[in-house]
């Protein structure tokens, strides 16, 4: 009885036996490749990796078990996510002769991998976001199995454009991965959409008690728009923070990164629920319509849920199945370097198969294909929004027939934090940002543009002007509140612009010149008024008066009145041959009696030898519109003898050059050196000047021969010395007037923007007109030049006119043609008449010849005979008839 177990024992062993023998035999007799993986097994991202790394060397074992004689061994060690301990884990699995290493999560961690690893050259591949370029010169054994995070900036920017932000505050992890890696494409994805970074905070891998103290800040600026690049452990900590301080409310905006997203899955009900409603993020798409995610996600969640029981979400992410993939890459490697004179590195760079995350390659990576998939976390749970994807946009759905917007609007409804049924502004009202310091000109030549004024102590008080009224108009389309103090500036305005450099001024406003020198030490916005500089000269008087007695009139009118004048003496020619004997005769002489009807009708009225009422009428019409003609012919040839003809003094530079001339400029712009360096004037023959009067005094005493001014300021000019003066020659290209701000600032795209929309709503329009309009000519003494006179001013008198020369036509013809038709019926129906009678009386004329050959007598007892019977009887006819 006691030896029953043991027999039972012995019996299993000698069945068993040879079996296992066997499997250790061709165990001993497969090749063994050794993985090595870093991981930080605390965390949930760690855990996910562990479980599936595990998975990928169970199901290769399997796979090479039928395909080659390969055996992967993997050796996992912790990190604790801190880069001493991942440093000393590799050294370790160097030591005990990995073939690669897998991990660790950080660049921070993976540098330091990285300096154990250069002495053998051990393939290491990085899971961190993201690798500096300089790194695969230093370390070329370092490839990344993650994916390129320049996309999934550019998914995060099409957020921020969608909704129309142009500002963002930036939170990440104060490690050198964010501030190297992830900021630098931020702030590249977000300029190339139109916004900018207005903040960076930096936070520890640690919650510290300057937590709150930040929040404030954040709180107190008016950027409500933040983009959180945070760990999972550290953004839930931070977020229950800013719940605390009420920031988790409507009018703020949170998107957070694929960093925390792609444990979205993971991050427990109540979380969300308490501290993180309304988050918008970004997460790494994967298909999950494959066969062989489905298989892998079942078996994940078994054996993750077995062996992690405490956690509550037992999905894998996305960082898990990136694990798995590559754990399948370094593992095929090793199985075909053994049977190729390859190198394991130029195995693993050479990798192409199909994964569960799609084709992985390490080399040519095809990033313009990334799809990031937009999610909202509401409730106890998370949103899929839709997806968006580099090159294409947003979409609903990602098969072929999804349809692409650029707008994230086209997802539909957004839960925002608080709950708000409309989109937040992303900007609030600061309440301790410190406003900005502008600096202001006021040696400005033209007050019109800036115009400051003074109390009693000789300080300045206030500005006024063009340039001052258009910055307010600009401040009040931004979509932010800007707080801005103007001070005052006495000097030159490249000097002014240098004051942005030294870092004495935050901005600067006022009629500032755009041109390259000064770009050493600001930049501008677009510019807001015409660019150019022209060349303004004196009028003299014009001695050509030859044809001066053709100029009351222009061509048109000459023409017109000579057609018309022609038209109705033809139709008083007409109506009045028959009766004038003078209109008679041979065609020259009628034609000569025509044309001299014509125009002598222009000086007096033949009334006394017209016989019809139809000439009457219109030459009595016309003799009213000569006379309206004429007395505005003498009026306006009258003023023209009076005032004289005036034209530019001078018309080219090249002139001015040649006589050696004086000519003026402005003292407080460039146009001075662009004078002598670019037009080529001599140094000594430029004058500057400070006031308007001065140029007007000098130009019309003959010290200078012409000024030189900018486009926009030479307006002013010529509007209040609007008749001694007129622009000459081309227009040279400069660069017009802007405002200045500093090299990079990021508030120079949204005020360039706001200018913009000043101009195209007309608002710059009329700001400008009423400055020029408010300005009144001081020429007094020049009279204005007469103008010619054209049809417009006369085309009722002329229409009047032919109207009634052509009633008058239409009655004649009518009346004469219609006494002709009556005479030709007339004459047509007596012919015919007569023809009748005289074939009756031919007729009647054999009748009695016959009577008489037969001996009879005719009725009558008349002895007339039948010839005169006949004839009589037709001489009554036509009596009669007549």
């Amino acid at each position: 009885m006691y030896y029953l177990p043991l027999l039972t024992l012995l019996a299993l062993v000698l069945i068993f036996a040879p079996n296992e023998a066997a499997e250790m035999v061709e165990e001993n007799n497969r090749v063994k490749g050794i993985i090595g993986a870093i991981v930080d097994k605390t965390s949930r991202v760690g855990k996910e990796q562990r479980v599936a790394m595990e998975m990928a060397v169970h199901d290769f074992n399997k796979y090479s078990s039928n395909q080659t004689r390969l055996l992967v061994d993997l050796q996992l060690r912790n990190s604790w996510r801190q880069p001493v301990h991942a440093a000393l884990a590799a050294l370790d699995l160097i030591n005990s002769q990995v073939q690669a290493i897998l991990g660790p999560q950080t660049w921070e961690e993976t540098s330091l991998v990285a300096d154990i690893a250069i002495r053998n050259q051990t393939p290491i591949l990085s899971f961190a976001d993201t690798i500096p370029k300089w790194a695969a010169e230093r370390f070329p054994f370092l490839l990344q199995a993650s994916p390129n995070h320049y996309a999934q900036m550019k998914a995060i920017a099409a957020v921020v454009q969608s909704w129309e932000w142009h500002q963002v505050t930036v939170i990440h992890e104060d490690i050198d991965s964010s501030a190297t890696g992830i900021i630098p494409h931020l702030f590249e994805a977000l300029r190339e959409v139109g916004a900018e970074i207005s903040q960076v905070l930096a936070l520890p891998p640690f919650i510290s008690s300057t937590l709150t103290q930040e929040l404030e800040k954040l709180k107190r600026s008016q950027c409500r728009v933040f983009i959180v690049h945070l760990s999972l452990p550290l953004a839930e900590q931070f977020f229950e923070q800013a719940k605390n301080m009420s920031m988790m409310e409507k009018d703020y905006v949170w998107i957070a990164t694929d960093s925390f997203m792609s444990l979205a899955h993971s991050i427990t009900a109540s979380s969300i629920s308490s501290s993180m409603e309304g988050i918008v993020g970004v997460k790494s798409y994967i298909s999950e319509k494959e066969q062989k995610f489905q298989d892998f996600y079942r078996r994940f969640r078994k054996r993750f849920g077995s062996e992690y029981p405490e956690e509550d979400n037992h999905e894998p992410g996305a960082l898990a199945v990136q694990a798995y993939d590559a754990v399948w890459s370094v593992a095929l490697a090793i199985s075909e370097n053994k049977q190729r004179n390859q190198t394991l590195l130029q195995r693993i760079s050479l990798s192409n198969f199909d994964g569960l995350t799609g084709k992985i390659q390490f080399n040519n990576k095809n990033e313009t294909l990334a799809v990031y998939q937009i999610i909202n976390l509401t409730g106890r749970s998370y949103r899929e929004l839709g997806f968006w994807t580099n090159g294409l946009g947003f979409s609903k759905t990602i098969d072929d027939s999804a349809t692409y917007n650029s707008s994230m609007k086209y997802l539909g409804q957004v839960f925002w934090p608080g709950a708000p049924w409309y989109a937040p502004r992303g900007w609030a009202v600061p309440t301790d940002t410190k406003p900005l310091r502008i600096g202001v000109p006021i040696g400005c030549e033209f007050k019109q543009y800036v115009n400051p004024e003074f109390d009693e102590l000789g300080n300045v008080t206030s500005f006024h002007g063009f340039s001052i009224e258009l910055f307010k108009a600009i401040v009040s389309e931004l979509p932010f509140h800007l707080p801005y103090e103007l001070f005052p500036y006495n000097g030159s305005y490249t000097d002014l612009v240098k004051q942005i450099y030294l870092k004495e001024f935050d901005a600067v406003v006022g009629d500032i010149a755009i041109v390259a020198k000064r770009l050493q030490y600001a930049e501008f916005t677009h510019p807001y008024t015409e660019s150019g500089l022209v060349m303004i000269v004196p009028l003299e008087k014009s001695a050509n008066k030859a044809l001066l007695f053709m100029k009351p009139f222009t061509k048109a009118m000459w023409m017109l009145i000579g057609t018309v004048t022609i038209y109705n003496g033809f139709i008083v020619w007409l109506i009045e041959r028959n009766h004038w004997h003078e209109l008679q005769g041979s065609p020259i002489h009628q034609t000569g009696a025509f044309l001299w009807l014509s125009f002598s009708s222009l000086f007096s009225l033949p009334g006394g030898t017209l016989h019809s009422n139809l000439s009457r009428m219109t030459m009595l019409v016309w003799l009213f519109v000569a006379l309206v003609i004429t007395q505005t012919y003498t009026a306006n040839l009258a003023s023209m003898l009076t005032v004289q003809g005036f034209k530019p003094a001078t018309v080219d530079i090249e002139s001015l050059q040649r006589s050696n001339a004086l000519v003026g400029y402005s003292n407080t712009s460039f146009v001075a050196s662009y004078l002598e360096d670019v037009l080529r004037f001599n140094r000594k023959n430029l004058k500057g000047y400070t006031s308007l009067e001065d140029y007007d005094e000098d130009l019309k005493n003959g010290k200078i021969s012409a000024i030189f001014l900018e486009v926009a300021v030479s307006k002013i000019f010529l509007a209040k010395y609007c008749k001694s003066f007129a622009t000459a020659g081309p227009t040279y290209k400069v660069g017009g007037l802007g405002f200045a701000f500093p090299k990079g600032s990021p508030l120079l795209p949204s005020v360039t923007e706001a200018l913009l929309k000043v101009s195209e709503s007309g608002e710059l329009r009329e700001l400008e007109t009423s400055m020029i309009a408010s300005e009144t000519c001081m020429d007094v003494d020049v009279d204005d030049d007469i103008s010619s006179l054209s049809p417009s001013s006369f085309w009722v008198l002329f229409a009047f006119s032919g109207g009634t020369s052509t009633i008058a036509l239409i009655v004649y013809l009518s009346h004469r043609y219609w006494k002709l038709s009556c005479l030709i019926v007339h004459k047509t129906i007596r012919m015919l008449v007569l023809t009748l009678m005289k074939q009756w009386g031919i007729q009647k004329q054999r009748f009695y010849g016959r009577l008489l050959s037969h001996g009879e007598s005719p009725r009558s007892s008349t002895n007339t005979p039948p010839e005169a019977l006949a004839g009589s009887s037709i001489v009554n006819i036509e009596a009669a008839t007549t």
